[in-house]
């Protein structure tokens, strides 16, 4: 069992899968990221790292899961952390977040990361 909290983002799917997997930026959109870092090139199944948390501590972590352009999960220390997917919409994509059946709290800090994430992906309006 997993509880999840989605948002709607008005901007394409790739864009976000993009910022979804650029360790680097994690720590823009992801509130409890101060940093990250991937062992290899490219980001996929199997891929291994470290995050850095608000908290200060560096973890090991494992992409556990993984679909290209749609969505991936992971473990963090050696625990089920959250799932992250992507689903094109007309106007833009739906960005769901899930989190174990443990961390209900963790919620609010995965609704956070989704409104700096249509924050960041905005796409100016272009002048008539």
């Amino acid at each position: 069992m997993r509880f999840a909290v989605s948002r709607h983002i008005e901007a394409p799917a790739g864009a976000v899968w993009g910022l979804l997997t650029d360790v680097g930026r994690w720590p823009e959109w992801g509130p409890s990221v101060r940093g990250a870092e991937l062992d290899s090139a490219g980001f996929t199944a199997g891929s291994t790292g470290r995050v850095r948390t608000a908290a200060g501590a560096t973890l090991p972590f494992t992409v556990t899961e993984f679909r290209e352009g749609r969505s991936w999960s992971w473990s963090v220390a050696g625990i089920r952390a959250t799932g992250h997917r992507v689903v094109p919409e007309d106007d833009g994509c739906r960005v769901t977040f899930t989190v174990p059946w443990w961390a209900p709290a963790y919620l609010p800090v995965c609704a956070a990361a989704l409104r700096r994430i249509a924050r960041i992906t905005r796409q100016p309006v272009s002048p008539p």
